[in-house]
């Protein structure tokens, strides 16, 4: 089949990840695969140059950008439309709000018109916005939903929400977990260099190590995990908190940290290439993700494949890997309960351990690229009949 991938940026994050890795295994089948993307623009760091080595075409889109600019996005969907006319695609298959949006509709007015698949890693819409702009973005995903001849989501949850909004048909779902690089995560790291990635952040080689794999952004939550160090600190003198990533609120959360008197116990990696992400979880013993919306966060199943257990918010797709036997899931915002569950493992190694294995032993299969990609496919067989 010839196949049309269409992403809004290649930034470090999830979206991306499935995205590259999708393309990767599909060109590898023996189709025929070209990756449409615009620049890859932000604090987060990029996932662009991953892509050099692979054999599917990669097209950009100076254009095709993340914030809403109405000529911009014009033009930007009449180039898209151009490409595609020139590519003749069997599929078209989208990710990320603003290439799900230019590019269903630019596929649908082409002729022949090819399938149109779209996966979602997560809504546009979500509760924390104001209700206008709630209503305005389930609009206009009922609109592209229209264009649309099947959607993947990345968790279960996602597809309860999107039906729930009015967006698509049942029938027109399937579940596709996404896929991890999974060789890197369960290797086992040695002693050494786990003592050497510790020595350059300054966390004391005893410290129970609480990790966090998230952009320092909106509704990533580290405010909530800042809020519950400081009552976990006293309980619990060796926990340290590790903040993995970048953004832009990197200086106001500091400032946090350091009037609260918690310089010493949370540690900021910086942006970590994806290559180092194993090393970091590795290096810690306990994933701690508080975000508020979230598909399902590729942070949690690659702690699972580490054998770490993870803690998190009962939000969407978490409780889809989490459980009593692999992690603890907790009542969103509430910092009583966060307290409550991070105490039972903190204090408890033995306990740890074995949610960790567990988890490990849940998420291989689940998050293998052969299993997502095998879902992906017959989707795009189905619709080709």
């Amino acid at each position: 089949m010839k196949i049309v991938h269409v992403i809004t940026r290649l930034i470090l994050g999830g979206a991306q990840e499935n995205t590259i890795i999708t393309c990767r295994e599909l060109q590898k089948r023996g189709h025929d695969v070209t990756l449409i993307t615009g620049p890859a623009i932000g604090p987060e760091g990029e996932l662009f140059n991953q892509t050099k080595n692979h054999d599917y075409n990669i097209i950009t889109i100076p254009r095709l950008i993340r914030p809403i600019c109405p000529l911009n996005d014009l033009l930007c969907f009449f180039g898209l439309r151009k490409i595609l006319k020139k590519l003749h695609p069997d599929i078209v298959h989208t990710h990320s709000a603003k290439a799900g949006i230019l590019a269903r509709f630019a596929a649908h007015s082409i002729k022949p018109r090819p399938k149109i698949v779209h996966s979602i890693h997560g809504l546009a819409f979500h509760p924390y916005q104001n209700q206008l702009t709630n209503k305005f973005y389930i609009a206009i995903e009922k609109a592209a939903a229209k264009k649309t001849d099947f959607f993947i989501s990345v968790a279960n949850a996602m597809t309860s929400q999107a039906l729930a909004a009015g967006i698509g048909r049942p029938e027109q779902y399937t579940t596709a977990y996404s896929a991890i690089e999974e060789e890197s995560f369960l290797k086992p790291v040695s002693e050494n260099d786990k003592s050497a990635f510790r020595q350059k952040y300054n966390i004391p080689q005893n410290a129970t190590v609480l990790v966090t794999i998230a952009r320092l952004f909106h509704l990533k939550g580290h405010e909530y995990i800042i809020e519950s160090a400081k009552f976990l600190s006293k309980k619990f003198p060796d926990a340290v908190w590790l903040f993995v990533g970048d953004g832009i609120l990197k200086d106001s959360l500091k400032e946090k940290i350091e009037n609260l008197g918690l310089s010493e116990k949370i540690k900021f990696t910086g942006l970590l290439p994806t290559s180092a992400i194993p090393l970091a979880i590795q290096s810690s013993d306990i994933l701690i993700h508080c975000s508020l919306r979230e598909g399902l966060a590729r942070a949690i199943p690659q702690a699972m494949l580490c054998a770490k257990p993870a803690i998190a918010f009962d939000l969407d797709g978490s409780s889809e890997v989490i459980n009593q036997n692999t992690g603890r899931l907790v009542k969103p915002k509430n910092i009583e309960d966060l307290v409550e569950k991070c105490s039972q493992l903190l204090a408890d190694k033995t306990l740890c351990q074995k949610l960790g294995t567990n988890a490990q032993n849940f998420v291989k299969e689940k998050f293998a690229p052969k299993t997502m990609t095998d879902t992906i496919e017959n989707v795009y067989r189905k619709l080709m009949k």
